[in-house]
């Protein structure tokens, strides 16, 4: 196996001990991909891959919408409460967060382990959930941004 494949390996291993069972399939099927030799896959995945994964996601959370466990009523009811207003705060700067972590790992490729490999050990070690990697590179991009701003 050539050693290209070890950092694959690496997050293989450690979501597999972390329990971390979307990141373990996700590494697999890559790996799967890469032996058989359908490299021609990879430019899809990495430019189609983000929107269905997100598309698939917000199917889920809408899911209570379309089954009628969540109503109308209950969103109205619920847009002008204290909770109400400061999800709709936090899901903005999230899904700008996000946004810029899309940018972020576009421009540092590289990085893109480190954060991975920080969304496994916060699910290992602090019952998170692996979807931080966009965010995470938000953050990194935020804190990056603002430290060059006081250096100057």
């Amino acid at each position: 196996m050539a050693w290209d494949n070890l950092p694959l390996l690496i997050i293989l291993i450690l979501s597999v001990l972390g329990s971390n069972q979307s990141v373990s399939i996700a590494v697999a099927v890559l790996l799967i991909i890469k032996l058989l030799g359908f490299n021609s896959w990879f430019p899809v995945l990495e430019t189609k891959g983000l929107t269905i994964g997100i598309t698939i996601l917000t199917i889920s959370i809408l899911t209570p919408l379309a089954t009628g466990r969540v109503t109308l009523k209950d969103l109205v009811g619920s847009m002008y409460s204290p909770i109400g207003i400061v999800a709709l705060i936090t899901g903005l700067f999230v899904a700008w967060t996000a946004g810029r972590g899309i940018d972020f790992i576009n421009t540092s490729p590289e990085m893109v382990s480190f954060l991975v490999l920080g969304t496994i050990l916060g699910v290992c070690f602090l019952h998170g959930i692996a979807v931080g990697p966009l965010i995470a590179g938000g953050l990194v991009s935020l804190l990056v941004t603002a430290l060059n701003i006081f250096k100057s």
